[in-house]
């Protein structure tokens, strides 16, 4: 059995990324119901709002789901303790040392996914004993490493130095692409951007409808001297881009990135002047479906890539 699909005990070894404004209980609760593992994404949740979504998640499926913290989060302590109260089973950590909390919350029988970009912190979070990895390259949308590599490059190199499972991300919207990180060497595939654009995502309709417009290139890595962030192009982006052309300081950009500008745009839905997350494969994006739809067509599109491979392989008589 595929070992991601055992660890979380779901049908398929597809994972919904916990994004920010756009991963609530209605998103992961779908996944899960369709045979994937949905992701309810606190990091834009005040702890009584995650709490809330925990317990609407928890009835509106059965099956498992997971809940991703930034460490990093103000009120981790307080997020940790809801977490562990309302009996989530699954967590998938991110932007900060694993090495703080995963203990803890393996200690009460939850499961714990750390999200890394670069073998050192692959290598740091399985010493610390995570039960599985996600290795997210440069073509995610919303946080991103600084070493900028490339989800092809990416995957192997973390294969290479660990023993636990590896999630791989970045770029994955399709079934090409997820047969592509299965070739790599990854357990299984961590899909955002796809699922950002689906009915249940609580991203803003005009936020939904930019991506699917978006064309190649128009998403852009930013704010480096700060957190490395991709992003959608739009007037705040712009103003971003030409502050950092002009050598603009960590403080200065502070300043123009200001308060809540990510929910301003992916929530409120401010095309110009909102923080609009997104990745690379946005550019691939064409329509706004169900949820259940996206992973199907994923997952079908995957196995049909494999019979074409085997052809292939008899073609060239391997």
């Amino acid at each position: 059995m595929n070992p991601i699909c055992k660890l979380f005990n779901i049908k398929y070894p597809i994972i919904q990324a916990g994004m920010v404004w756009c991963s609530g209980w209605k998103l992961a609760s779908a996944v899960s119901n369709a045979g994937g593992l949905g992701i309810i994404g606190a990091g834009s949740m005040y702890p009584e709002v995650l709490r809330e979504h925990i317990q609407k998640c928890k009835k509106a499926t059965d099956k498992p789901f997971g809940v991703n913290i930034p460490l990093l989060y103000p009120n981790i302590q307080e997020i940790i303790d809801i977490v562990i109260d309302e009996g989530v089973k699954i967590v998938f950590s991110s932007a900060g040392n694993p090495a703080t909390w995963t203990k803890i919350l393996k200690d009460k029988g939850i499961t714990v996914v750390h999200v890394i970009a670069n073998t050192k912190f692959a290598l740091k979070a399985e010493e610390v004993g995570v039960d599985a990895i996600v290795a997210e390259g440069f073509e995610a949308g919303g946080h991103n490493g600084r070493e900028e590599t490339t989800t092809l490059c990416l995957i192997p190199m973390i294969k290479a130095v660990v023993q636990i499972p590896v999630i791989a991300a970045g770029g994955i919207g399709s079934g090409k692409a997820m047969l592509a990180a299965f070739a790599l060497g990854a357990d299984a595939v961590q899909v955002g951007s796809a699922f950002a654009v689906a009915e249940e995502s609580s991203a803003h309709p005009a936020f939904k409808h930019k991506i699917i417009a978006a064309a190649e290139g128009d998403t852009k890595l930013a704010l480096k001297k700060l957190v490395p962030v991709r992003l959608l192009k739009n007037e705040f982006a712009n103003t971003i881009a030409f502050a950092e052309a002009e050598g603009a300081n960590r403080t200065e950009l502070m300043e123009l990135l200001g308060r809540a500008r990510a929910k301003l745009g992916m929530f409120e839905g401010d095309m110009e002047e909102g923080e609009l997350e997104i990745g690379q494969v946005s550019a691939m994006l064409k329509e706004i479906r169900p949820a259940s739809v996206i992973l199907e067509e994923i997952w079908q599109e995957f196995k049909i890539e494999i019979v074409r491979i085997k052809q292939l392989q008899n073609e060239l008589d391997l």
